[in-house]
């Protein structure tokens, strides 16, 4: 069950996969051959669905800092934040006892611990966390870590909330939320050209959604759980401060979780270029969306497999 597919700055030559279980594989894209760049299964938790380890990222200047983060379950089943570091020697190995946790959020339920990990432009590192599953969803509020994303700054040796952070100065709010109102949040991504955030929600019972943030965005949005489960109401509340998807489908014809992709930005398919790519985990379904005009999203039907599609890849070229 792969949970990433990354390229390790500068080096066009092999990609990153993550397992579930805790074991990252290097694989070389040229004859297939493969090692073991990182394994922390020992200290990964896969008790119940959604843990496990559940994201990979690499630092924007890991050709020079080695520094490669991890989201992961422990044992105790909390969720947590790990920095590595590649080998002086040898940036397709990683460690385990150079480990360095960075921040630990614990998580009341076994459920609902999201998994997005990506840098900015801006150099900060987004995670995005479930809302734990609760009846009542702490979701919405920003004096909590469960549905939301972070935005941290990871240039040290603990994890810290930028200045720049729209709770910093609030009483009450804890600094390092970006964005709240999320449900699942299984899969964030930066649109390469353009720096904007798309977010791919898990929903309940109806709607799965996207919401995409602009770049220069200042952040603090309430993107509606558990108010609404996209744009149906769920708890009802007010809308007012609200942020709707932009794009949001039924589960009907066998779907019911959405796996967030990429926008497109490689060479090879310039049909779809501009066009988030995304998936459906029960159906097998692959769809693009992207904003035809302001405001209007126009989705289409890419292609049907047979799998139960966990994540998607992006190399340096903008490849899927």
């Amino acid at each position: 069950m792969p949970t990433a597919i990354v390229q390790p700055p500068g080096d066009s030559n092999h990609v990153i996969v993550a397992t579930l279980r805790g074991e990252v594989y290097a694989l070389d894209v040229r004859d297939g051959s493969q090692h073991i760049f990182l394994d922390i299964s020992p200290i990964v938790s896969m008790e119940t669905y959604g843990e496990g380890f559940l994201n990979i990222a690499f630092a924007p200047d890991f050709e020079t800092s080695r520094r490669v983060f991890v989201i992961y379950t422990s044992q105790d089943e909390h969720v947590v934040l790990a920095r590595y570091l590649a080998a002086p020697n040898d940036l397709l190995t990683a460690d385990p006892a150079t480990a360095t946790v960075m921040m630990r959020v614990n998580h009341p339920t076994e459920i609902h611990f999201g998994g997005g990990l990506a840098f900015g432009a801006d150099g900060y590192l987004y995670w995005s966390i479930g809302d734990g599953g609760y009846r009542r969803s702490p979701a919405g509020r920003d004096d909590t870590y469960l549905g939301v994303i972070l935005r941290l700054d990871v240039s040290g040796n603990a994890a810290v909330a930028p200045a720049g952070n729209p709770f910093v100065q609030r009483s009450g709010g804890f600094p390092e939320v970006w964005a709240n109102g999320l449900r699942n949040p299984w899969r964030i991504s930066f649109d390469a050209l353009t720096g904007d955030l798309y977010i791919a929600d898990v929903g309940e019972a109806q709607r799965e959604e996207i919401n995409v943030e602009r770049a220069g965005s200042p952040g603090g949005r309430n993107y509606g759980w558990q108010a609404y489960e996209g744009s149906l109401p769920f708890n009802v509340g007010s809308t007012d401060g609200l942020t709707f998807p932009v794009v949001e489908y039924p589960h009907d014809n066998g779907n019911c979780s959405i796996t967030g992709g990429y926008v497109y930005r490689g060479t090879e398919l310039p049909e779809l270029d501009g066009r988030y790519v995304f998936a459906d985990h029960c159906s097998g379904w692959l769809w693009t969306t992207y904003e035809r005009q302001p405001g209007q999203w126009y989705t289409a039907e890419l292609l049907k497999t047979d799998e139960r599609i966990t994540t998607f890849g992006q190399d340096a070229n903008g490849e899927l």
